[in-house]
């Protein structure tokens, strides 16, 4: 059952013996698209949400708790998702032209407080879409707030939360899965099916 506002989320204990641990979100990716559907989080964006990531803190007491999943398609092909997905213009400076999104499963991307309100357990995923009139001095500007979470409510940035929803942009946008680069593609279609993981962290 999805967490509901002011109810307590999860459990503590110890994490049983010979459940993996994934030290990345791409570590996490790895193994929920091998099937794996409970593991422990060390580091990454997922962990830094569930209050995790600190060092030795998986020989002691760490809190167990449900999370969603994002299945993930773009243009027909499929993956997973446990932290965030992120669509832009292909190329190293992609983030300050064109359209861009970002879907979050957890509150952070990096050092970015991009969904403050976002939770890994609400069977919804928080989207922020850029503008593509956006110029690049305001997406800089922008991304330094992002930082505490002040870059919301902005004129440029629309900001919703979705537990279905379908993409598509006018040109091919390269796709961005839990911090790796994944493929490009016009027709993104993210649907978030809730309680689909046991995460220890």
């Amino acid at each position: 059952m999805t967490i509901r506002k002011g109810e307590p989320w999860g459990t503590t204990c110890t994490l049983p013996d010979g459940v993996p641990v994934a030290h990345s979100d791409a570590e996490a990716w790895r193994l929920v698209v091998d099937g794996v559907r409970s593991f422990g989080v060390a580091g990454g964006d997922l962990a830094r949400t569930m209050g995790g990531g600190s060092p030795g803190r998986m020989q002691g007491t760490v809190v167990c708790v449900p999370v969603d999943v994002v299945h993930v398609q773009l243009d027909g092909d499929r993956t997973l998702s446990v932290a965030h997905v992120v669509a832009r213009t292909p190329g190293r400076l992609g983030w300050l032209r064109g359209p861009a999104l970002l879907a979050l499963n957890a509150q952070f991307i990096g050092p970015y407080d991009v969904a403050p309100r976002g939770h890994p357990n609400d069977g919804r995923v928080d989207v922020v879409q850029v503008d593509a009139a956006m110029s690049p001095r305001t997406r800089l500007a922008a991304r330094t707030r992002a930082r505490t979470g002040t870059h919301v409510p902005h004129p440029f940035l629309t900001t919703r939360q979705v537990a279905d929803q379908q993409f598509v942009f006018d040109r091919a946008v390269e796709v961005w899965v839990d911090g790796q680069r994944w493929r490009r593609g016009s027709t993104l279609h993210l649907r978030v099916e809730p309680d689909a993981l046991t995460v220890y962290a």
